[in-house]
């Protein structure tokens, strides 16, 4: 049975429409620097999973596409690069500290932006929504992702 998880990116580092140029549909998804996030990663996510992509930090933030787990987890080659901004200098390849799983489209969605998520009395229980929560990854139960299914086709 898969399990589902809201992902943020932002838009400007990888959009939906950037993910849907990309050769398979597919990227790593790199940089994330947050122990738990990272956990989720790389303890439970699995391949086939569902992906809520959220775009973050960006003047219309909120839900932009659903995609899937594409790959099981593997060390994230940018905590080895002294050129990116994502490098870390306490990892080493014989010791990765962070890993990513590669991420596939499946489709793009209306924007089911944050204001109308807030809107959505049957979204209050979603983990993003809640106050302080800054995780970059989150998970989604199966009545939410069905929710959100819902409320993505719906006329906004």
């Amino acid at each position: 049975m898969p399990s589902y998880w809201l992902m943020k990116s932002e838009p400007d580092e990888c959009s939906i429409d950037d993910l849907a140029r990309l050769p398979n549909q597919t990227v790593p998804w790199t940089g994330v620097r947050n122990y738990q996030a990272r956990n989720f990663m790389r303890d439970a996510m699995r391949v086939g999973d569902g992906v809520l992509f959220y775009h973050s930090s960006c003047a219309q933030p909120g839900i932009a596409g659903l995609a899937e787990v594409a790959s099981a987890p593997y060390p994230d080659p940018t905590q080895f690069d002294p050129a990116s901004r994502y490098h870390d200098p306490k990892a080493a390849p014989e010791a990765p500290r962070w890993w990513l799983v590669d991420v596939r489209l499946v489709r793009k969605t209306r924007l089911l932006c944050l204001k109308e998520m807030r809107e959505r009395p049957e979204l209050a229980d979603l983990l993003v929504l809640k106050p302080a929560n800054r995780l970059s990854i989150t998970p989604v139960t199966p009545d939410q992702w069905r929710r959100v299914l819902t409320a993505l086709e719906s006329i906004a």
